[in-house]
């Protein structure tokens, strides 16, 4: 019985125990929780090191972030400048920050040199028309930079070309343009990022790869998928051999199946570097249209087609030329129709008149009497 008695307060004391550290701990959650909170902005959530402010319709970045804030996510504002500015603090522990959806039409320069361990940067789905060379301190840290949604034309290349050959990016290893309308690639636009190993080229709008595109890169993936390629050029497929350990994707191109794509169609059959391989048809000739690369063989690569249609377009447009030309010379006779009207009505009178000097010439000479008086007449 004394025994019994010794182990339920044994019980009863362990279960009290149990209980006051529970509702220490709980305590202690909720003081975390309150000072994670401390100085949070306003029309935001602010949680342990993440603060969030999103869909609030802000037209600027809040500038009174917690000192301990690691991640920051500020997207579908309507925020279109962000400038040094937006930034005022020193955020020494910030390492991801998204702004994507804000109508961001400007990033000027210094705007993130207060964010010295800067990792991962989202600027995707924006409307960038300008971005300063200077926007990166050159001691930055940026990893990862999504740009994709953000050129809505390819005017603004330039742009990109100010951004990624600063010099600033070098340790950048993913970047992200898929989604923009750049259609050419300037020749050696990545030259500047050594640390590239990752690149996003998704629709995109690209007709062609010029030389030296991505031969500076130590790139291991890159994503080419649903552009506007017809054919890879011997430069680029020359800079991908010497890259074995490149993963490519090329689905969803309207590859043109002719005599030009011969080199392409090696290159496939032989390589491993193209993992959606199997994804890859023609989309001309109508002949070829649907067939899978790796099945076209090289006897089935004609070009004559090709010249059929330029010369097809060639006569379309003489015709069309031709047809201006017969429209403008009917509007200029239209124009002139007095002015022909009676330059043909002095034609006419002259040639009746020299009809006559003939006419009365030939009566003459045919009756003699008439010739005989005429003599007369003379003398």
């Amino acid at each position: 019985m004394r025994l019994l008695s010794t182990s339920c307060g044994r019980d009863r004391g362990e279960i009290r125990a149990r209980s006051h550290m529970s509702g220490v701990m709980h305590f202690l959650f909720l003081l975390a929780a309150v000072l994670s909170c401390h100085g949070c902005p306003d029309k935001c959530l602010c949680f342990s090191q993440t603060v969030k402010c999103q869909n609030q319709d802000l037209d600027a970045i809040p500038h009174s972030l917690p000192a301990n804030t690691k991640f920051l996510f500020v997207t579908g504002n309507n925020i279109s400048h962000i400038s040094v500015d937006s930034f005022p603090t020193h955020l020494q522990m910030l390492t991801d920050l998204y702004l994507s959806g804000n109508e961001i039409e400007s990033v000027d320069a210094m705007v993130f040199d207060n964010l010295p361990n800067l990792v991962r940067l989202d600027l995707s789905n924006n409307n960038i028309q300008t971005f300063s060379g200077r926007a990166f301190p050159l001691d930055n840290k940026v990893q990862l930079l999504n740009l994709s949604r953000s050129f809505h034309s390819h005017s603004f290349m330039d742009v990109v070309l100010s951004v990624l050959q600063s010099g600033n990016l070098l340790k950048l290893t993913v970047l992200d343009l898929s989604n923009n309308d750049l259609v050419i690639l300037p020749d050696n636009i990545f030259a500047s990022l050594s640390s590239l190993v990752d690149l996003s080229l998704q629709n995109s709008a690209i007709i062609s790869i010029q030389n030296g595109t991505l031969r500076a890169p130590p790139l291991l993936d890159l994503d080419l998928r649903y552009n506007s390629l017809r054919d890879l050029p011997a430069t680029a497929l020359e800079e991908f051999r010497l890259k074995p350990a490149l993963r490519i994707q090329l689905a969803g191109n309207p590859w043109r199946c002719d005599c030009f794509i011969d080199n392409m169609l090696l290159w496939l059959k032989n390589s491993t570097q193209v993992i959606d391989v199997q994804n890859q048809t023609c989309a001309e000739p109508e002949a070829l249209r649907r067939q899978p690369l790796l099945q076209v063989e090289q006897s089935q690569l004609k070009c004559s087609g090709d010249m059929d249609g330029v010369l097809e377009t060639s006569y379309v447009f003489l015709g069309l030329v031709l047809a201006l030309i017969g429209v403008i010379f009917l509007l200029v006779l239209y124009l002139n129709r007095k002015g022909i009207k009676r330059w043909m009505y002095n034609i006419r009178d002259a040639c009746r008149d020299h009809m006559e000097g003939y006419h009365y010439r030939y009566e003459i000479n045919s009756d003699p009497r008439l010739a005989n008086l005429s003599i007369n007449s003379d003398v």
